[in-house]
């Protein structure tokens, strides 16, 4: 009896090891110095081939997440204008359903200008919610942090 159950634990583990976490979005942010005291903060998306990353605005018939930024408070950064998209937007419809996305494919980049109130060294931080999707499948939403010097 003892050997029947040590045999199922290694195969459940075995299969679990096996398992593969997608994770079709890999993620790099930066902050680009544009003058004594304004930044740009790039938070670029690497995405996996036949995965798609949505964007911030939706249409109204839409059922996923779109991706949202938020940025920590912090008193000696003020957030200029909204954070901007630059990539290849592409507007999925699914007809059977009834349902359309704003979506990107390959590569995209959220851009956020920041200006210090100071000229003091301080970071930005805060984080990046989003969900993907392929032709098969959703994943659940995820988030990922970051937190940038500006010097």
């Amino acid at each position: 009896m003892k050997r029947l159950l040590i045999a199922l634990v290694l195969v459940a583990v075995t299969g679990l090891s096996n398992a593969q976490i997608l994770d079709p979005v890999k993620w790099t942010f930066t902050a680009k110095k544009i003058d004594a005291k304004t930044y740009e903060i790039h938070m670029a998306a690497n995405i996996q081939m036949n995965w798609h990353l949505y964007s911030q605005t939706q249409p109204k018939d839409a059922i996923i997440n779109p991706t949202a930024i938020a940025f920590n408070k912090n008193p000696l950064v003020s957030l200029e204008g909204k954070v901007k998209e630059n990539g290849k937007m592409e507007t999925y419809t699914d007809k059977r359903l009834g349902i359309s996305a704003n979506q990107y494919s390959n590569e995209l980049e959220f851009v956020q200008k920041v200006k210090l109130k100071t000229a003091a060294k301080t970071n930005i931080s805060g984080s990046v919610e989003y969900q993907t999707c392929d032709d098969k499948k959703c994943l659940p939403s995820k988030k990922v942090t970051f937190n940038l010097a500006l010097k």
